[in-house]
């Protein structure tokens, strides 16, 4: 780190300390550049990214508006500290921060999830993002490490979507997508501007036929959101989504079938007809006095209900109705104590979530006439939290305290064996510390260190066989996975005034997370389970930078490096012995690499843009992903190969007064690598692999009109 900031310091003998869009020109030059203080609101009060102690990450639509956007991968791929594992499509896309999310086979863990603030995430936890829809999204945030001390099972950290509403006049856009393994995607976005009010309106229909045997999916989906003044200082917003789709589950390969035919569907999968359809919606309000943080005293109020619908298909089949509630507050006040800036945020949430849970027998995927179990569910989460921002050395020196409290309680009722009812409560402080340190107004060093606290979601409760409770229904053995974070970092935004580079944007991060009772997955005859680890040490490195060369060339680099392992792991490893019986052997895991966790994860991509004509932009990138080796269980039985994947996409852009035709096309996976994208860890059957997106190409044509 020492060396970092000497290299740093030496850049800043030699530039200008300017945000990435102030260019202060020379005699020769007269394009002027206006100030983007980019503002975060993942971190529940608006900041400057400069001025926020720990990693974060903003990425406009207007980045990837020449890309594939079919999943969130096609996105989010360049983010520092951020691995993804995809398996089909946009579902069950497995989202790594530091490790947090891992160790789920199904949804994402570990990693809050929020759409227009409001929390996708189930109050477990759990997240499914079928919703998203990225041609509605104008803007993606991302918080990286631990946000325990401020949002409910965050360790990894927090991924915050919001939907375009900021647009400057009213529009019409009809965009189309067309790709290999029969992707289709269409859809239509509205924006209307009265006034001090706004609305959006998009729809988008998805059809795919899949890569694999059994993994096609459709999918319809609408975004709303209407925004209007109030008064001059306030502002009141309706928030709604509607998503209904079905996907085919080709399931996880062993080593030998993955070798001899990835593209195939599991046996079981394609026997019982393995399939998920989901039918679910959403709408809240959101009422905002004195946003944007201009004023002393800001309010934040918002309240929203949910309405959810899941068959799952597996062996048997399994019907979910879920009804929610949700609510969050949080006042903010901005005053000088002694002359020193100074803010204080204290806020909640609750999260109330219930609902039957039927389970039928599955002939050939349909479902039968046998009702095997019908519980009713309920899981509530009800916390709050704190924070203080003081100045010590005004626009320079800040100490930031965050500290939340946390009870999340799980239900449940077997309605036809009483005797299983069950309840199990997660309590838990979460406080952190920060200091961040500005040299300039846009060079800063940042260092942080907190608790963090993620519960067990509810299909990780399940009970199995071996428990030291069998008459419990959730697991009584299962303990909430505890952490400690440690990070130290430096970020700046620097501005060349003349030479051939344009500007340099930055972050690097060195963090240490010391894990008790890490919750990992296990197999018991090919039902998922899930324990506790005794301590894991995660030890890494993140680092981004942008730059741009002569103004039109882009170079973008991501590197995460991750050391984790388990330092004390004694695990009961469960089998059927002769007679049928189920045996249990005794196995240390201490030691062992901690599984589908790449030790380096590197992107780069060089990209240029330049003005064709007047009215006609032309745009190429190629960018390279490279992911080293990882391994698929605990045991480090085995070990999945490294892959380099390379992509290119290449765009026209042409705007006549009030039209706007966009033109692009690219082609992913150039090299056609065959490679596992998904790991389902700790298979005791050893089906363990799932095939990454094979060489494909595809086209997207986006006609729009501004009024």
């Amino acid at each position: 780190m020492k060396q970092a900031l000497f290299f740093f310091s030496l850049i800043i003998g030699q530039v200008s300390a300017q945000p990435k869009d102030e260019y202060v020109p020379d005699k020769k030059d007269t394009i002027k550049y206006q100030l983007d203080d980019v503002v975060i609101t993942a971190t529940r009060v608006g900041e400057k990214i400069i001025d926020i102690p720990y990693p974060v990450f903003r990425i406009d639509n207007s980045s990837y508006k020449f890309d594939k956007k079919t999943a969130i991968n096609d996105i989010l791929s360049g983010v520092p500290g951020l691995f993804m594992q995809s398996r089909y499509g946009n579902h069950d896309v497995r989202i790594s921060i530091r490790g947090f999310g891992s160790r789920s086979n199904s949804g994402i863990r570990g990693v809050r999830i929020l759409l227009d603030g409001i929390p996708e995430s189930e109050p477990d936890g759990q997240t499914r993002i079928e919703a998203i829809d990225f041609n509605s999204v104008g803007s993606i945030e991302i918080v990286k490490g631990s946000a325990s001390s401020l949002y409910t099972n965050a360790p990894g950290g927090v991924v915050n979507f919001i939907n375009e509403i900021n647009f400057p006049s009213s529009f019409i856009t009809q965009f189309n997508e067309f790709g290999e393994f029969g992707l289709r995607r269409n859809g239509v976005k509205l924006g209307v501007k009265e006034g001090d009010t706004k609305f959006m309106f998009s729809y988008n229909y998805h059809n795919a036929a899949g890569y694999r045997a059994h993994s096609e999916d459709f999918w319809n989906i609408i975004n709303t959101v209407l925004a209007t003044k109030l008064t001059e200082n306030s502002k009141l917003s309706l928030i709604g989504y509607s998503a209904t789709g079905t996907i085919k589950l080709p399931g996880s390969l062993k080593k030998a079938e993955f070798d001899v035919d990835p593209f195939q569907a599991a046996k079981t999968e394609r026997d019982f007809d393995y399939y998920r359809l989901s039918n679910k919606g959403r709408f809240g309000i959101k009422y905002e006095l004195n946003p944007g943080g201009s004023k002393a005293h800001e309010v934040e109020v918002t309240g929203y209900f949910t309405l959810k619908y899941f068959e799952r298909a597996q062996k048997t089949i399994r019907i979910f109705n879920r009804y929610g509630l949700g609510a969050s507050g949080r006042y903010t006040n901005r005053t000088k104590i002694a002359g020193f800036n100074n803010m204080f945020s204290v806020g909640g949430d609750f999260l109330y979530q219930t609902g039957p849970i039927e389970e039928y027998n599955n002939i050939s995927g349909m479902k039968g006439d046998v009702l095997v179990s019908l519980n009713d569910e309920t899981i509530q989460n009800a916390g709050f939290y704190i924070q203080e921002r003081f100045e010590f050395i005004p626009d320079k020196f800040a100490l930031l305290l965050t500290g939340r409290y946390d009870n999340v309680v799980f239900a449940a009722k077997n309605r036809i064996l009483g005797s299983q009812d069950d309840r199990k409560a997660y309590t838990a402080f979460t406080p952190k510390v920060a200091l961040n340190y500005k040299f300039t107004p846009y060079l800063s060093i940042y260092t942080s260190y907190g608790l963090g606290f993620d519960s067990p979601a509810g299909n990780e409760l399940d009970n199995y066989p071996t428990s030291s409770n069998q008459g419990k229904f959730y697991n009584p053995d299962l303990e909430a996975q505890k952490t400690k974070n440690f990070d130290l970092g430096v970020k700046g935004n620097l501005i060349f005034t003349s030479g051939l580079f344009n500007y340099l944007f930055f972050e690097g991060t060195f963090f240490n997370i010391m894990i008790d009772n890490e919750i990992v997955p296990f197999e018991v005859l090919g039902s998922v389970f899930y324990r506790n680890s005794a301590k894991t040490n995660r030890s890494g490195f993140e680092l981004g930078a942008e730059t741009a060369i002569l103004k039109a060339f882009t170079l973008k680099v991501a590197y995460t490096y991750s050391n984790f392992s388990y330092d004390n792991y004694a695990a009961r490893v469960i089998k059927l012995d002769n007679g049928g019986n189920f045996v249990t052997e005794e196995k240390d895991f201490s030691g062992k690499v901690v599984p589908s966790v790449p030790k380096h994860n590197i992107y780069v991509s060089g990209s240029y843009q330049n003005n064709i004509t007047e009215d006609l932009t032309g745009f190429l990138r190629l960018s390279v992903s490279h992911i080293s080796d990882m391994y698929v269980d605990d045991a480090n039985s085995e070990n999945n190969p490294s892959y380099t994947i390379l992509n290119s996409v290449v765009g026209f852009d042409l705007k006549l007064n009030h039209f706007n035709v966009l033109l692009s096309g690219g082609v992913n996976n150039i090299l056609d690598k065959r490679y596992a994208a998904f790991l389902n860890i700790n298979s005791t059957s050893g089906r363990f692999y799932e095939l990454g997106e094979p060489r494909n190409a595809f086209a997207s044509l986006t006609l729009g009109y501004r009024f």
